[in-house]
């Protein structure tokens, strides 16, 4: 067991979820707190009540389909978009993105369904207005692929346009031309204006072209020769980046390093890495469980936006907030690693959302739930100083 290791930060509530606390993605709408499950424990969505954050309160929990999980949410425009993907015992199971009112935000209206088939949506992107954009894995191709969804009527959502890597499309013939060893899918893809920014996963980072959304065409791809599993691609648009992480799979270091990259796209053709943020120091690898970057705070609208600062999960080293005024020289400048949960070898913070007020959400997918933090008041000011103005 680890105690805390706290620099920057304050824990102000927390929640176990009722016992069942594989939490995963986060994220707040007024005094509501909605909160995905990782999967064992057999919850999907977990709501909470946060007008006191000091005590947050469950008001009501949705079960997983049993063979299934619903492991992400996001939250814009009055809707709730809950991703449906098979889980382990690979279903049967409804798949695709389930879509909710939010007119009562603790009690969801399902309204619509976006039916994938196969193995079902993995992660959802949306931030509003028209479109929606999601990884899945439908019928005839050999991992997930990158759809966008047209939801301006979310009691009917329709696919406009689709993308994946040439050899992934098997039922229409097409062949990889990759390792076998490899697997090159889509995790998600962030996007700004015409331009989206796919992890893909075994393959680094994917710049794609979607002024035509029926026909999304690649511009480049970068990839690594250290690390692997792209997880997030994060564009900094006005500095022409973009953060991206790598995501740790394996317990106890048994792959190689998994990172955070700061990648200069100024020439989109020619991508290239221009630093690696700092690795966390200590006896992470012998703590047990994953120990690596995963996710980072995604600059949604109405919430705390930054070019400069950068809020990132790693795991069994907490959260970890990455200055990056001068790109080329990241530095760590504050962390939060709560103590060891009950029934775990070491923490595994998972995801984070970061508030305007700088209230920030945190998971851990194994059995800790959600934690609710402030900044210290130094950190704050930092916050304030790099925070968007525009």
């Amino acid at each position: 067991m680890h105690p805390a290791d706290i620099d920057g930060f304050e824990l102000v509530g927390h929640s176990d979820l009722d016992g069942h606390g594989d939490g995963m993605q986060v994220m707040p709408y007024g005094n509501t707190l909605y909160v995905a499950h990782f999967g064992p424990t057999g919850k999907a969505t977990s709501i909470l009540d946060i007008s006191d954050p000091t005590s947050p309160r469950v008001v009501r929990q949705w079960d997983a389909a049993p063979g299934s999980h619903s492991h992400k949410v996001q939250v814009a425009d009055g809707l709730l978009m809950v991703n449906h993907e098979l889980f382990r015992s690979k279903g049967p199971a409804p798949v695709g993105m389930a879509i909710y009112d939010l007119a009562d935000p603790t009690d969801p209206l399902r309204i619509g369904f976006f039916d994938t088939g196969g193995e079902g949506v993995h992660r959802i992107v949306y931030e509003g207005g028209d479109r929606a954009y999601i990884s899945a894995t439908p019928p005839g191709y050999t991992g997930r692929i990158w759809f966008i969804v047209d939801v301006a009527d979310p009691a009917d959502p329709k696919e406009i346009g689709r993308w994946w890597l040439p050899g992934m499309w098997a039922e229409g013939g097409e062949t990889p031309d990759w390792p076998a060893e490899e697997e090159r899918i889509v995790h998600h893809a962030m996007v700004h204006g015409d331009r989206a920014y796919v992890g893909m996963w075994d393959s680094g980072m994917v710049i794609v072209d979607i002024g035509d959304p029926t026909s999304p065409s690649t511009i480049s791809r970068i990839n690594w020769e250290a690390g692997g599993n792209t997880h997030t691609c994060l564009p900094l648009p006005n500095r022409d980046l973009v953060v991206v992480t790598d995501e740790a799979t394996q317990d106890n270091c048994v792959e190689g390093p998994r990172m955070v990259r700061i990648v200069d796209v100024s020439d989109e053709p020619h991508p290239f890495v221009r630093s690696i943020c700092p690795v966390p120091e200590g006896d992470f690898c012998d703590r047990g469980l994953r120990f690596g970057a995963h996710n980072l705070h995604e600059n949604r609208p109405n919430s705390y936006r930054s070019q400069h600062l950068m809020f990132v999960t790693y795991f069994n080293a907490g959260l970890r907030v990455y200055d990056l005024i001068d790109a080329d020289e990241p530095v760590d400048i504050a962390h939060w690693i709560p103590e060891c949960p009950p029934g775990q070898a070491a923490a595994q913070i998972n995801d984070v959302f970061v508030s305007k007020d700088h209230t920030i959400y945190v998971t851990d997918r194994v059995n800790g739930g959600v934690y609710i933090l402030k900044p210290t008041a130094e950190l704050s000011a930092r916050m304030a100083e790099l925070a968007e103005t525009s």
